[in-house]
């Protein structure tokens, strides 16, 4: 009989947002696989929970899900965790996923932190329907990606790291127009957890001045729909009598 995998969020900031169910879930599976085993060593052992652990990250899994599909199949029980948030987001995860999929292994994801959630609501920004980018092309690609996000109607959600906030928020004011209204919230959930909202022209103005710390998501208004002119075509003939 085919085991299961549990895909299970933590917090990204404070360790109140963890939820008991996700503890315990942690404390019954037969193994947890862990973006940094070290990084989620402090987060377990605060929770109490000593199931054994063995690393899963982008740099090796490629080559892990196969084997870990096997094990699954095999009738074991397991949990992924990331970092911080919910696996699959922007972490590793989804690679596994799919292949449980493929194979006919129960995935169970379980409802908990991720940092984009909080970051979209907080920004004041229609948030009804949007898009999530995520952390964009470093290099290769990233300009031609900002090229097709120009027109983009929805609200678009980013990650950045703080070390590439200001050049971003730079190439977003020239991609989108300074006037673009968007939110930088950094360090959601933490003690400095702060939201600094503005056009893309006033946030290159603030955080080139204060230089940013902390986890960052970067939330930008979507393209405002171009303005039509109505165009009488009876006007020119308004205010004349008709020829009889």
């Amino acid at each position: 009989m085919a085991g299961k995998l549990y895909i299970v969020p933590t917090p990204v900031g404070n360790l109140g947002d963890m939820t008991p169910r996700a503890v315990e879930v942690l404390k019954q599976v037969d193994t947890i696989l862990a973006e940094d085993t070290r990084t989620s060593g402090v987060l377990l052992k605060h929770f109490g929970v000593a199931t054994p652990m063995r690393s899963h990250h982008k740099f090796n899994e490629h080559e892990a899900v196969a084997a870990v599909v096997e094990q699954l199949l095999g009738g074991a029980v397991m949990a992924l965790i990331s970092d911080a948030g919910t696996p699959g987001i922007s972490d590793p995860g989804f690679l596994l996923s799919r292949e449980c999929r493929r194979r006919g292994v129960e995935v169970e994801t379980l409802p908990g932190a991720t940092a984009f959630v909080p970051a979209l609501v907080n920004s004041g920004l229609p948030c009804d329907r949007f898009v999530f980018e995520g952390f964009l092309p470093q290099k290769k690609g990233r300009s031609t990606r900002l090229e097709e996000l120009k027109q983009q109607p929805l609200t678009m959600v980013f990650y950045e790291s703080p070390l590439r906030l200001l050049k971003t928020l730079q190439q977003f004011a020239e991609a989108f127009g300074p006037d673009r209204e968007a939110s930088v919230v950094r360090e959601i959930s933490k003690l400095h957890n702060t939201t600094h909202n503005g056009t893309l022209g006033e946030l290159v103005e603030y955080f080139t001045a204060n230089e940013p710390r902390g986890e960052i998501v970067i939330v930008v208004a979507g393209c405002p729909p171009v303005e039509t002119v109505k165009v009488d075509k009876y006007a020119a003939f308004k205010g004349k009598k008709a020829r009889v």
